[in-house]
C-alpha cells in the first residue's frame, strides 16, 4: 500500500490531455518529454507514482512526484526539461542574439580589418563593441552558431570568386579571373 501523495495531480483539461497524448505517442519528440507525458497520463488515469515510474523506465517514484508538482505549477511547460546540470549558462538569450547579429553582419574592411569573419575576428569585434561581450571566447561563439543551426563554412561571408581588388601605385584596380567558374569545380 503506498502512502498518500503530498501533491496529487490536478485535473487535466481536454487540451492538456490531447497534447500529452500526442506527445506520449511521438517518435520525433525528445525522449525526456515523451517519458514525462507518458507518466503524467498514467497518473491522470489513476495509476500510482510507482507504476508510472516503472512504465517510463524509472526506478524512483520521487522523480515522477517532482514532475507532477511542476506540472501543477507550470502546466504543459513542465514537460520540457530545464537546464540539467553542468556549469550555469553564462550568456542569456539577448547575448546570444547579439552574437548571431554580429556574425550575420558583413564586416567593414576599414573598421574590422577583414572581408570575411573568422571566430577570432568575431571575438575581437564582440569584445571591442560598445554593447559587446568583453569576456567571450571563440568556443562560446562557435557553440552559439552551432546551436542556431549555422555551419561556419556555409554561413561565412565570402568575397566574389574570381574578383579581387589589388592595390597599385596609381590606385586600386579590380582584377577579374575569366576562368574562375571552371576552377571552382
Amino acid at each position: 500500500m503506498s502512502r498518500r501523495q503530498k501533491d496529487p495531480l490536478r485535473a487535466l483539461s481536454a487540451e492538456e490531455r490531447t497534447t500529452l497524448t500526442r506527445l506520449s505517442r511521438s517518435h520525433r519528440a525528445p525522449a525526456a518529454e515523451v517519458a514525462r507525458a507518458t507518466a503524467l497520463l498514467a497518473i491522470a488515469d489513476g495509476e500510482s507514482y510507482t507504476a508510472a515510474a516503472q512504465k517510463v523506465g524509472r526506478r524512483d517514484n520521487d522523480t515522477v512526484a517532482r514532475w507532477v508538482k511542476r506540472f501543477n505549477l507550470e502546466g504543459l511547460a513542465a514537460v520540457v526539461p530545464r537546464h540539467g546540470g553542468g556549469p550555469p549558462i553564462r550568456y542569456t538569450d539577448a547575448a546570444q542574439r547579439r552574437i548571431l547579429a554580429e556574425a550575420q553582419r558583413i564586416p567593414d574592411r576599414t573598421r574590422d580589418g577583414t572581408a570575411t569573419w573568422s571566430l577570432s575576428l568575431l571575438q575581437r569585434a564582440l569584445r571591442q563593441a560598445e554593447n559587446g561581450l568583453p569576456t567571450i571566447s571563440t568556443y562560446t561563439i562557435w557553440q552559439v552558431l552551432h546551436h542556431a543551426g549555422r555551419s561556419w563554412q556555409k554561413s561565412r561571408t565570402w568575397c566574389d570568386t574570381g574578383v579581387v581588388v589589388r592595390k597599385r601605385r596609381r590606385g586600386a584596380v579590380t582584377v577579374t579571373d575569366p576562368d574562375a567558374v571552371a576552377k571552382k569545380s
